[in-house]
């Protein structure tokens, strides 16, 4: 059986993960039988959101607490995740990924990422390819999947790679363009595929959609990485 990593950012879209795209992610997986493993900072998160008014509360939280409350509590730091040992990384979106993995909600694109977020995605990349054969293990390209928000912090890190973020008139797809990397505007349910870097994404809420469109792009995003 295939098995993949999947990285949280805490519990709510305002303050963590997008909870109906990770739970539809989980869920396309799931029906693909691929069997996934979740990772989360294990660190406060920038901060709390009362997601009924929008308005910051004084109170702290933990980002992998939080994201444990979406998965059963079966759920580990991210500083254990092995790229070895996984066929493919993926990230669902949130506003709270763009405060807690990265910092574009935060710096705009001159956001940093998680070290550990960072490491991550590299390790499954050939940018480390040279390191680790010198070591004596081969290491190929591994898929990477972003929704929503995530795929500007993929474009960041990896650079030269096509991804979206919906519409190719929002400030994201320039900031993307600004890295060096091709968005790709998707509609509803799309995902954009570059294949020579094996990297895909979906755009989820950063457009105007329905549960079923989450679903539909969580799918269709797995659908399109599976035998990868």
């Amino acid at each position: 059986m295939r098995k993949v990593a999947v990285i949280l950012a805490g519990c709510g879209p305002k303050d963590g993960s997008e909870i109906q795209e990770t739970l539809t992610l989980l869920l396309a997986l799931d029906q693909h039988n691929i069997e996934y493993h979740c990772f989360a900072p294990n660190e406060n998160q920038y901060h709390v959101i009362n997601h009924v008014t929008g308005e910051v509360m004084d109170e702290s939280r933990n980002v992998m607490v939080e994201a444990a409350r979406i998965v059963r509590g079966d759920i580990a730091p991210i500083e254990m995740f092995k790229a070895e040992e996984f066929d493919a990384l993926l990230f669902p979106g949130g506003f709270g990924a763009a405060k807690n993995l990265f910092t574009y909600a935060i710096d705009g694109a001159d956001f940093t990422v998680n070290k550990y977020v960072e490491k991550a995605i590299k390790d499954m990349t050939d940018a480390f390819k040279g390191k680790l054969v010198s070591q004596g293990g081969a290491f190929d390209i591994k898929p990477i999947g972003g929704m929503c928000i995530a795929p500007i912090m993929i474009a960041k890190v990896l650079g030269n790679v096509n991804v979206t973020v919906g519409c190719d008139s929002y400030p994201q797809a320039d900031d993307v363009r600004a890295f060096g990397c091709t968005h790709t505007e998707t509609q509803n349910g799309g995902v954009a595929i570059d294949k020579e870097n094996k990297i895909f994404t979906t755009p989820c809420y950063m457009l105007n959609a329905t549960l079923k469109d989450i679903y539909d792009c969580a799918w269709n995003m797995v659908e399109a990485m599976k035998d990868l």
